[in-house]
């Protein structure tokens, strides 16, 4: 599983490393340390805590993020596999977004929950990435 140091999970969240830091001291996201002494968090418990900070902002927008042709990179928090289609949700700061790919398309990217991943939206359509 991918793990994040306080600072690229700041990022993904959308917050400053000082606030993500101040989580992590407070436990409201599980931290633990590499050989290197660096705190890490686990991916599915960044995907985890980034779903519940959004419903618990109240939809708070950041004008950041208000362009229509816009690269949301954030951390895959559900996926929700068919035989042929697929459903990947992935939690950019306080935006949730929601996509179908193709099965195929989820295998190739190695997308599973905890991994992070940018939504690319353009009119109605939304591209993901693997970063």
């Amino acid at each position: 599983m991918q793990s994040y140091t306080i600072g690229q999970a700041a990022r993904l969240l959308g917050v400053s490393p000082d606030t993500a830091r101040r989580w992590a001291d407070a436990g409201k996201v599980p931290t633990y340390r590499d050989e290197a002494g660096r705190r890490l968090i686990d991916g599915r418990d960044l995907a985890a805590f980034s779903t519940e900070l959004a419903r618990s902002s109240g939809g708070e927008e950041d004008p950041s993020y208000t362009s229509a042709r816009n690269a949301f990179p954030g951390i895959v928090t559900a996926i929700k596999l068919g035989d042929v289609a697929a459903q990947v949700e992935i939690q950019a700061g306080p935006h949730r977004l929601v996509s179908l790919l193709t099965r195929e398309a989820v295998e190739e990217l190695g997308l599973e929950v905890g991994v992070r991943a940018t939504a690319r939206v353009k009119s109605t359509n939304v591209h993901v990435d693997r970063l």
